[in-house]
Parts: C-alpha cells; sequence; structure tokens
C-alpha cells in the first residue's frame, strides 16, 4: 500500500508544480497583453525601426506570440495537470 500512496503523492506533487505553471504562464499572457495595449507605440518606435517593421507586422507579431504562448501553457500545463488530477480521482474512488 505505501508504493501506492508514493505514487500519490507524487502525481499529486507534480500536479500542483503543473497548477503554478498555468498560473505563470497566464500572468506571463497578462502581462505582455497590458504592456502591449498600454505601450504599443512605445514598443513601435522602439523596435519597428530596428527590425525594419510596419505597425500592422509589429501587431500581428505580438497577436501571434499571445496566440502562441497561450497554446503552449494549455498544451503543456493544462491538459497533463487534467490528466492527473482524472488518475488521482479514479485512483481514490
Amino acid at each position: 500500500m505505501t508504493g501506492s500512496q508514493d505514487t500519490n503523492d507524487l502525481l499529486n506533487a507534480v500536479a500542483h508544480v503543473l497548477l503554478r505553471c498555468v498560473v505563470l504562464g497566464f500572468g506571463l499572457l497578462i502581462l505582455w497583453a497590458v504592456v502591449y495595449f498600454v505601450a504599443g507605440d512605445l514598443l513601435f518606435r522602439l523596435n519597428g525601426p530596428i527590425f525594419g517593421l510596419s505597425q500592422h507586422e509589429m501587431n500581428l507579431m505580438h497577436f501571434y506570440g499571445i496566440v502562441f504562448v497561450k497554446c503552449l501553457v494549455l498544451l503543456f500545463f493544462v491538459i497533463p495537470y487534467i490528466a492527473i488530477r482524472l488518475v488521482l480521482q479514479k485512483r481514490q474512488a
């Protein structure tokens, strides 16, 4: 029985780590979106000429980047967290 309890404790610890990663990932996304919407023009003036980007291209880069990071957080943190929680729930039943 201790092996089963050790496995449950390990899965529970991994689930807590994944949950923290979800919170930090979405925190990063919120920070990125706030900085972009508040200081988007400043970001363009600083980075646009360096990379030769138009305002439209810079907007697309930011929106695609936000969507990409959001998909990564969902794929690598949220889905495994849900899977581990379902396994733990099934093991307790």
